[in-house]
């Protein structure tokens, strides 16, 4: 997952191949034809590098299974995907052209673009965050201010949503220790609470026999777009087209992914062998209405609106971690929100 601890898990690169096109066998003339025109399609075909923020999981399901489909190769991408882990440098990659594309959350393009880095967002697979605080079910917990009014929670420093749940609740009456990545003191102190990725770490605890709780940090207020695709703008001015052909095979590899994710999730497994085809399954299963919601049935997966742009920007300021919000049109794309409902699936 994303926004873990140095060294948890190492990097992991995949190239994604795209095959040539066959020999026709109807006789010489239209073999030359063939190969003519083979030669034209690979010509066409656009080299273009994305880099994961995280090793390849479920959060990353429909970037796979845009490979699986063919629908990267059918608007004419070749997509060498970059898996990546803690501390990978992501925006930096971005910024500097050593790949076209990347994962981020939104608040680091908020973060970003206040330095000067002009990055611009382009598809956003969470619509609500999978980040939350999980408790054992035992304590009785109805929300995350009932955990956060006893005993301990493991928390990353630094982490947006751990000063906005400071800033809402106080951590006064909870001891605060450093998030170690794992569940293991999850499991056996029934007093602990910590961070996680829905996706993650509860799938972990209850396959070592605990019963977590887990409260969305989104049902507290703080909700901004995870797994958020981005580019320079210096690309988008160049390549328009190139963009716009990769936000349209995303979309359509993400409606695929939501669809059956057991192909992509298989490739996934050989490439991240910590974790198994029943926890790749889970997991598939419980992002699934955090990435699909009512707004990307109107409007298509992957959409965002400038008002939940506007939210997070005030948010930040508001927790001192900027000192002014980018203005929204400086970097939101209208061409690309109004194609996704064109495209929706």
């Amino acid at each position: 997952m994303r926004r873990r601890l140095v060294g948890l898990l190492g990097c992991v690169a995949l190239l994604v191949a795209v095959g040539a096109c066959s020999r026709s066998k109807e006789g010489t003339k239209q073999a030359e034809g063939t190969d003519a025109g083979s030669s034209a399609q690979e010509a066409r075909t656009a080299q273009v590098k994305l880099a994961l923020n995280w090793v390849p999981e479920p959060e990353f399901g429909g970037f796979y299974a845009a490979r699986e489909t063919g629908a990267f190769k059918r608007h004419g991408l070749e997509v060498n995907i970059l898996g990546g882990g803690a501390g990978v440098p992501v925006m930096q990659m971005v910024a500097s052209g050593q790949v076209e594309f990347g994962i981020v959350a939104a608040d680091d393009v908020l973060t970003a673009r206040v330095r000067g880095v002009d990055v611009i967002p382009l598809f956003a697979v969470y619509q609500t965050s999978p980040h939350g605080i999980m408790v054992h079910a035992s304590r009785g917990a109805k929300g995350i201010k009932d955990v956060l009014a006893s005993g301990t929670i493991a928390l990353e420093p630094g982490l947006p949503y751990a000063a906005y749940l400071k800033k809402k609740y106080g951590f006064d009456k909870v001891k605060v220790v450093p998030y170690d990545g794992g569940v293991a003191r999850f499991v056996a102190d029934k007093d602990f609470a910590q961070q996680c990725f829905i996706t993650s770490e509860p799938i972990a605890a209850r396959k070592q026999g605990a019963d977590p709780t887990v409260f969305l940090v989104a049902e507290e207020g703080f909700n901004p777009y995870q797994a958020v695709v981005i580019t320079r703008r210096e690309l988008w001015k160049e390549q328009p087209e190139r963009v716009k052909a990769f936000v349209a095979a995303v979309r359509e590899g993400w409606s695929n992914y939501l669809e059956n994710p057991d192909p992509a999730n298989a490739v996934m497994a050989k490439l991240n062998t910590t974790m198994d085809a029943e926890t790749f399954a889970a997991a598939a299963q419980a992002q699934k209405p955090l990435i699909e919601t009512e707004e990307t049935r109107a409007r298509g997966l992957g959409t965002m609106s400038r008002e939940r742009w506007e939210t997070l920007g005030r948010q930040l300021v508001e927790l001192g971690l900027i000192e002014k919000a980018p203005s929204v049109d400086e970097f939101l794309l209208p061409e690309l929100t109004a194609s996704a409902s064109k495209t929706s699936p």
